[in-house]
């Protein structure tokens, strides 16, 4: 792994982890403590602030130059959260499910790409990556599939997901 490398996959997930906790602000503001998802949407959104402070830090330590997309990824992502919950708590669960999915073949493609190159960064990876699946399992277990036009939300998020990867590895 070149250092370049490296920087882009720091920069990258702290610009995801921060959107994560754009999305699960969004929902919260529209879900309140009304329903039953609003209690597991603020289980994940705190798992994910630590995350983004993780990578806060990396992107200090190591010097790494953040994303110039973070404006656009701050009010992108609360919007989605804030439509998606809007749609129905379901809907907000189907955000989490496609984004969640999207993340854990992220990481697993990261984890592959250092092998053992830093051991620091891979386990931090590797930790991360396991919450997000139990995040995916969460939000399908309280019924993101159940959301109106699943398929097609959960194939539109999943896209948005893919393309704010590849602009924030760059920009």
């Amino acid at each position: 792994m070149t250092r370049a490398e490296t920087e882009s996959m720091i920069r990258v997930d702290q610009a995801g982890e921060f959107g994560a906790t754009r999305i699960y602000a969004g929902q919260l503001a529209v879900l309140g403590n009304r329903v039953e998802a609003a209690r597991s949407v603020a289980r994940m959104a705190a798992q994910e602030e630590r995350h983004r402070q993780v990578f806060d830090r990396l992107i200090a330590e190591r010097r790494v130059r953040p994303t110039l997309l973070g404006p656009i990824w701050d009010r992108a992502g609360f919007l989605l959260g804030a439509a998606t919950a809007l749609i129905s708590p379901e809907a907000a669960m189907a955000c989490t499910a496609a984004i969640e999915t999207e993340i854990d073949l992220h990481y697993a493609e990261q984890l592959e790409q250092l092998g053992t190159s830093d051991p620091e960064l891979s386990e931090t990876i590797a930790e991360f990556q396991a919450e997000e699946v139990e995040h995916r399992a969460t939000a399908i277990a309280e019924g993101a599939e159940r959301a109106p036009g699943y398929p097609l939300l959960s194939a539109a998020i999943r896209f948005g997901c893919r393309a704010a990867i590849g602009l924030s590895k760059r920009i």
